[in-house]
């Protein structure tokens, strides 16, 4: 549920061989190998250039009208663009830009990627697939090999073929399972991350430029943290045990949103730690320890559940100053775990997360707690899917009921959100 304004390979050795991490480190910026390649083709358009297919500029659309882009017009059936290096480099990945003016330069009915084995080219084998999307990046993985040349070998469709950029690498290519930089989702996903973000824009307009209170507003506030107060909702003692398992468990769930986007896209931060500064409770007695790790506030009761000092919530002070809270600035809350006995269900927002304690106490150790990562993605801007899904894809953890973790879809709406915020932080 979202409530936003509540408050609270076999490889082929050819000469001296280079290792991944060599290949990566001769590269520019995210390891693409391309760019120190010499680009050919079977033909080239006279206005056209090969050379664009590695001029590491990634392109707005397929039908890139500004950036340079490699087309073979009026030329069609099977056409290669290949990329040759001085020195033999490990291979593991690569992705293609499709270039299509939707008139005479159109997708390909299919293409592969192959190899110079040392004798003859040989296609790249154990290849995850090779879509045909347009406005993406085409993603492929293999099997990986030691070569001094790759082709990207098309046949042509509706029209002749053209790419507008090529990047090979080392390894998986950027963006997969959570790291990489620059924003390639796969083909699949295109279509509905786009339906994803009209839909966030149409709904909640102005959108969110306007807001300044996401969760990504908080932990780059920080610097790189987020500080949690825990509203314990609830009669049920809690030893010291239970509060510090309660932190760890939270930490981990934390840390499974923010592992989405360690390495991604310029996000500056590999680790986002996450600290229970308060606890609220309405009868001290409630808590069983003394020792002052944490700051205790009883009886503020703040929507008939105990609340913890408004002075140093985040929610209540969005300028982020805190002259008023006792322990400063290092003592303030940007989110609140509320946990409320006999609750089921959830709710998520700026202000934080509020899920049964019960259900949190007996998932204390589960790998996944999928309502409480659920009402997480909410805090960062991520939307319920209560009356509509996009197109193409099935279940994933922001549809609640359809699954019980992060799932892929889940992680690149999540990516997209960052897409279109970091510039509010100069990145």
């Amino acid at each position: 549920m979202r409530r936003w304004w509540m408050a609270a390979v076999p490889a082929l050795i050819l000469g001296l061989l280079m290792s991944p991490a060599d290949a990566a480190a001769a590269a520019p910026g995210d390891g693409n190998l391309a760019v120190n390649a010499t680009a050919t083709a079977s033909y080239t358009s006279p206005w056209e250039s090969i050379a664009a297919i590695k001029d590491d500029i990634d392109p707005a659309q397929s039908n890139d009208t500004v950036n340079p882009r490699w087309g073979t017009w009026p030329q069609t059936g099977a056409q290669w663009a290949e990329l040759t290096w001085a020195q033999p480099q490990a291979l593991r990945s690569a992705q293609v830009y499709f270039f299509d003016d939707n008139g005479g330069v159109r997708v390909p009915a299919s293409w592969r990627l192959q190899y110079w084995n040392g004798s003859a080219y040989a296609d790249v084998t154990g290849a995850s697939g090779y879509p045909t999307a347009v406005n993406a990046y085409n993603r492929v993985t293999f099997t990986g090999v030691t070569t001094t040349r790759l082709r990207v070998l098309l046949q042509s469709g509706a029209g002749s073929v053209g790419l507008l950029e090529v990047k090979v690498y080392a390894t998986e290519s950027p963006g997969e399972g959570g790291g990489g930089t620059g924003w390639s989702p796969p083909a699949n996903l295109v279509t509905p991350l786009n339906q994803v973000w009209q839909h966030v824009e149409s709904t909640y307009n102005p959108g969110p430029s306007a807001f300044r209170n996401y969760g990504w507003d908080q932990v780059m506030a920080n610097g790189g943290s987020i500080n949690y107060c825990v509203r314990w909702d609830s009669s049920a003692p809690v030893s010291a045990t239970l509060r510090d398992q309660i932190h760890a468990s939270l930490a981990r769930q934390f840390k499974k949103w923010m592992d989405v986007m360690a390495g991604h896209n310029g996000w500056p931060y590999a680790n986002v730690p996450v600290k229970v500064v308060g606890w609220a409770v309405r009868d001290r007695a409630t808590l069983q320890w003394s020792d002052s790790s944490v700051d205790v506030y009883v009886n503020d009761i703040r929507e008939n559940a105990p609340q913890c000092a408004q002075p140093c919530g985040r929610f209540f002070n969005q300028n982020g100053q805190y002259p008023n809270c006792p322990g400063g600035l290092a003592r303030h809350y940007d989110m609140s775990l509320w946990l409320t006995a006999g609750m089921s269900g959830g709710a998520g927002g700026d202000w934080g997360q509020r899920i049964g304690s019960e259900y949190y106490v007996n998932n204390l150790n589960a790998d996944n707690i999928h309502i409480l990562l659920h009402e997480m993605g909410h805090s960062f801007g991520l939307d319920d899917f209560y009356d509509w899904t996009p197109t193409g894809v099935g279940g994933f953890l922001m549809k609640a009921g359809s699954a019980s973790q992060i799932t892929e879809f889940d992680k690149w709406m999540f990516r997209d959100w960052w897409r279109h915020l970091k510039s509010r932080y100069g990145l």
